[in-house]
């Protein structure tokens, strides 16, 4: 499988604006935002979709994926307002790029249904 646009930015090969890293984790803002924040929550490791995370083997990673979240959406400002998490799990679903993502979305009332 050829390299994802997102292995790039983990591997600092082309810029993003990197709000949160930790080892496991990186999340930068989203280049097309559908919200005042949005923020993409990455894991390190390439997985292409969500359909392949379905064990326990990733259960602390994803576990990871939404601490990150949390605390981006204190430091954003959102926390207390709310805040929508996504993700988008193949063609049908949305899905553009093929290594698992977690939309942070906040800043503004969300609507139902989301499209």
């Amino acid at each position: 499988m050829a390299e994802t646009i997102f292995q790039k930015i983990i591997n600092k090969e082309i810029p993003a604006d990197i709000v949160y890293e930790s080892e496991n984790v990186l999340a930068f803002r989203d280049i097309n935002p559908k919200a005042p924040v949005h923020v993409l929550i990455i894991p390190k490791i390439e997985i292409p979709t969500v359909r392949e995370i379905i064990g326990s083997e990733h259960a602390a990673l994803l576990g990871e994926m939404y601490d990150a979240a949390n605390q981006i959406a204190i430091d954003e400002g959102i926390s207390d307002d709310g805040f929508r998490l996504v993700f988008n799990c193949g063609d049908n679903g949305g899905q553009e790029v093929y290594h698992i993502h977690m939309h942070l979305l906040g800043g503004r009332q969300m609507k139902w249904p989301p499209g």
